[in-house]
């Protein structure tokens, strides 16, 4: 009987001590969930482009093929499925992900971002820049204001790193 009594007691403690090491491994878990990584294809950090670069190249060409390193100034707040940078000329370039292939982190906006893909100039029809507006978060006033399409420069991503927030 004694022995079963000890038994108990060796139990009772073990599962007592586990406790405190079961939270500090979900408050872990918790701290290790980042804005930054790699999402999509592989991108090797050589041959960047800046988005002066990339904007000039477009400008003149029509479309840009490489990697163009920037920031991201606004991102879906629904799923991350697409994320905007500044170009120089004051404008936001908006950047979706090949075969909606992949997402980023919803909380990711300010963060440096290297993207690799093909940036093209196109119009967006009202239906989808109210979509956008919508994912945005956008008040309902400020959807309804949409009423035109806009020439808006794109580009799809097929690979992404987010850089730790400096």
């Amino acid at each position: 009987m004694k022995r079963s009594a000890l038994y108990i007691f060796v139990f009772a403690m073990l599962i007592t001590s586990c406790n405190p090491g079961t939270e500090n491994t979900s408050s872990a878990n918790v701290e290790q969930v980042s804005s930054s990584g790699s999402f999509g294809a592989p991108v090797e950090e050589v041959n960047l482009m800046s988005t002066a670069q990339m904007f000039d190249a477009l400008e003149s060409q029509g479309e840009f093929r490489g990697k163009v390193i920037g920031e991201i100034k606004e991102v879906c707040v629904k799923k991350g499925c697409w994320m905007t940078m500044s170009l120089p000329d004051g404008q936001s370039m908006r950047i979706t992900f090949k075969d909606y292939g992949f997402f980023v982190p919803t909380d990711s906006q300010g963060y440096p971002v290297i993207i690799e893909g093909t940036a093209t100039k196109s119009v967006i029809d009202v239906e989808t820049l109210k979509h956008y507006a919508e994912d945005a978060g956008k008040s309902k006033e400020e959807i309804e204001s949409i009423t035109s399409p806009k020439e808006e420069y794109a580009f799809e991503a097929v690979g992404v790193i987010i850089k730790e927030n400096a």
